[in-house]
């Protein structure tokens, strides 16, 4: 009786000679969260876009649901953002001086920097911030970062009802330029996501880069002509280098910036664009938007193991 319950179970193993891949394909058989290929991972993208739409909605209508004013903080936190910023760069360090239309000017490049920023925030959380889904459902992980900004642009748009009114408030008459702002948008959207999904990778493999990008962020907006005008800035310091107003007027965000103040400021002239603003911001697109989608997809079967 003892010999019974001290030998061990019989293992099954499969004969040396079988090929266990082509056993698998025969049973259709495949590995658990294998990356897909390119073409198939944009399908499986594609057929859950309304679970894309879904989330971001829903993420937006919660992020407030707390607070007592509700969805309004979506305008406000921007407003006071600009008010901060009007005071301390505007009044006390004379950043309006010959910038015509300065409020204006102002709230339009804190709403656009804010779409940017907020969207390299929430992507670099995309990953690691939520674990539990992404380990308890089959889907591509690229939904997230894309989901994420998508909530930010609804709610930059929301948000441009406010800037509609700044803007028509201070004098500035509708034209057909603002048509413009779409095609500026999209491009931005584009951008955004991109940078969005490369830190999603990132951020998924090192979560402390979520603690220190603010900094970096906060960096970058001083450096994208949000408070100050880029083109006054280098006609008052024609001793700089050469190199410096051609780099500060390329910079990605300054050039969405610069073309959403075309579009919606009448004041802001084409001379105060970057030369080939539209190949500039097209390129940024491009180059962040698919760059960024196939870094990140090369990972895909890593996200959320370990």
């Amino acid at each position: 009786m003892s010999q019974v319950l001290d030998t061990p179970p019989p293992t099954t193993t499969a004969p040396p000679d079988v090929d266990l891949a082509a056993l698998a394909a025969r049973h259709g058989l495949a590995v658990s969260g294998a990356r897909p290929t390119l073409r198939e991972y944009v399908r499986q993208l594609w057929d859950r876009r309304h679970f894309i739409t879904a989330f971001s909605t829903a993420k937006l209508t919660a992020q407030y649901s707390q607070a007592k004013l509700g969805q309004l903080w979506q305008i406000m936190n921007p407003l006071l953002n600009a008010a901060v910023y009007f005071l301390i760069f505007g009044v006390l360090l004379g950043s309006r001086d010959g910038v015509p239309d300065y409020v204006p000017f102002l709230v339009t490049g804190v709403f656009i920097w804010t779409f940017t920023q907020s969207s390299i925030l929430t992507g670099t959380r995309a990953i690691s911030g939520n674990l539990g889904l992404v380990r308890a459902l089959h889907f591509p992980r690229a939904a997230l970062p894309i989901s994420f900004c998508l909530q930010q642009l609804q709610q930059l748009l929301f948000s441009m009802g406010a800037l509609i009114v700044i803007v028509l408030a201070f004098g500035v008459p509708v034209a057909a330029s603002w048509l413009l702002a779409v095609p500026a948008l999209a491009l931005q959207f584009v951008f955004n996501a991109g940078a969005s999904m490369i830190m999603a990778r990132v951020g998924a493999k090192t979560p402390d880069i979520a603690q220190l990008m603010p900094f970096v962020l906060r960096t970058w907006m001083y450096t994208s002509g949000v408070m100050w005008s880029i083109d006054h800035l280098l006609t008052k310091h024609p001793d700089w280098p050469s190199w410096v107003g051609p780099v500060l007027q390329a910079n990605p965000p300054a050039v969405y910036i610069d073309l959403m103040r075309f579009a919606l400021i009448d004041t802001f002239q084409g001379s105060q664009l970057p030369p080939h603003v539209w190949a500039l911001a097209t390129g940024w697109a491009l180059l962040a938007g698919v760059g960024g989608f196939i870094y990140f997809w090369k990972a895909e079967e890593t996200y959320g193991r370990g």
